[in-house]
């Protein structure tokens, strides 16, 4: 009976010898596979955020704030110059301010691609993701600013108008000053600076009185008596608009009879077309 209990329990001790390896075995992979998953997403965590780190290190935001700032300061000055240049250069003004928006555009777009390109250094799977998630939220966001920007562009190649020309936008007439992305101004006879979207300028017929040229054509109309001699004032007419110091004398002086009710009265009207040597002295030369 004693060896029978004996061996009983040596068995057990074996059993127990050989089965708790094993179960401790198990429990530890089983305390290990969390703790593997764990390691893991902790890792790809660090290295997201290292990747983030390295493409928004302190050295990199701080080169793209200096090259930001100095291509602004760079295009001021080159506005500055060719202002100047075209306000000496009478003959070639309309010409040479018509330069401005397209080297603001050259010079903003090469500045912006050499960040992305040499500074951050993105790989291209990141640059096509990041645009097209750009491009859905602005396109979102921002239509009319993305009209007024597609505008802009259109008229800076197209060249329906350059700066400096004297254009009829709507209801307003002025000389162009300023063809930016957004909107472009034009300073009226009155001396107002107005504003118009691209948008709107791109839906909307736009009258051009020089279309790049240093001279326009001015039209007066004046009104007289029935009973007036039409030689003599057509030669007056004529006098008086070759007597500017104004007139362009290499484009021709045409005047033009009409009769016109005017209240009750039948009026003579007088239409006198002629060129005025300097854009700029339209309205002194009307007068």
């Amino acid at each position: 009976m004693h060896r029978i209990i004996k061996t009983n329990t040596l068995l057990f001790l074996l059993i127990l010898l050989v089965t708790t390896p094993v179960f401790c075995q198990a429990d530890s992979l089983k305390t290990a596979a969390p703790e593997k998953e764990e390691n893991t997403i902790i890792n790809e965590l660090s290295s997201e955020t290292q990747t983030l780190s390295n493409y928004f290190s302190v050295s990199k935001i701080t080169v793209t704030l200096i090259i930001l700032i100095s291509t602004y300061i760079f295009l001021r000055l080159i506005s500055l110059v060719l202002g100047v240049w075209a306000e000496r250069n009478t003959k070639h003004r309309v010409t040479i301010k018509g330069l401005i928006p397209l080297v603001s555009v050259i010079i903003w777009t090469g500045s912006i691609t050499f960040i992305v390109v040499a500074v951050f250094r993105p790989p291209m799977a990141s640059i096509l993701a990041f645009s097209a998630s750009i491009g859905v939220a602005i396109g979102f966001a921002s239509q009319d600013l993305l009209k007024n920007v597609f505008g802009g562009i259109v008229i800076i190649f197209d060249k329906p108008f350059q700066i400096g020309d004297k254009v009829k936008i709507g209801d307003f007439y002025g000389e162009i000053v300023g063809i930016g992305l957004r909107s472009t101004r034009l300073v009226t006879s009155d001396d107002n600076l107005v504003s118009v979207p691209n948008s709107e300028v791109m839906n909307i017929s736009v009258a051009n009185a020089n279309a790049g040229a240093e001279n326009c054509q001015v039209v007066t109309e004046i009104f007289l008596p029935l009973s007036c001699d039409i030689n003599a004032v057509r030669s007056f007419a004529t006098e008086a608009a070759q007597v500017s110091r104004h007139i362009f004398l290499n484009k021709p002086i045409v005047i033009l009879f009409f009769q016109e009710n005017i209240g009750h009265k039948v009026m003579l009207k007088v239409k006198i077309k002629a060129y005025v040597n300097d854009i700029r002295n339209e309205f002194v030369f009307k007068s």
